[in-house]
């Protein structure tokens, strides 16, 4: 296992996924907290979906959009205000949300938090 809050470094030639495949890895470790900004790091990019971690500065986020596939977001570290179709809910570290498809959603940081983001471009995924 990878040691908990260890950075990992990635060489340029080398995606996370190469460097992490096959072994336990921290989630914190993989994404680092930037002052007044919003990080992210692709884990997994495939045609069908990805993965994708975000480290959000206090007051950062993600403005109103919509996709047309479902998301889930699972919070690893602090605690987030995700509203979909105009209604907010606080998401904290251990819990996770799903956003479903062609319904508008927003992310705020009213503290620095830390998720992962799971996309399946599938159609159909309620079958």
């Amino acid at each position: 296992m990878l040691d908990k809050g260890t950075e990992i470094p990635v060489k340029r030639s080398q995606t996370i996924m190469d460097k992490i495949a096959g072994k336990a890895a921290d989630l914190n470790g993989l994404v680092a907290y930037q002052d007044g900004s919003v990080v992210s790091k692709e884990i997994i990019k495939k045609d069908k979906g990805t993965v994708t971690l975000f480290a959000f500065d206090k007051g950062q986020g993600l403005s109103e959009h919509t996709v047309p596939f479902d998301a889930l977001v699972y919070v690893f570290d602090g605690s987030a205000e995700i509203s979909i179709s105009g209604t907010p809910k606080e998401v904290k570290a251990g819990e996770m949300i799903i956003m479903p498809a062609n319904q508008p959603h927003a992310l705020k940081a009213k503290e620095r938090f830390k998720m992962m983001l799971v996309m399946i471009k599938a159609e159909n995924c309620n079958q």
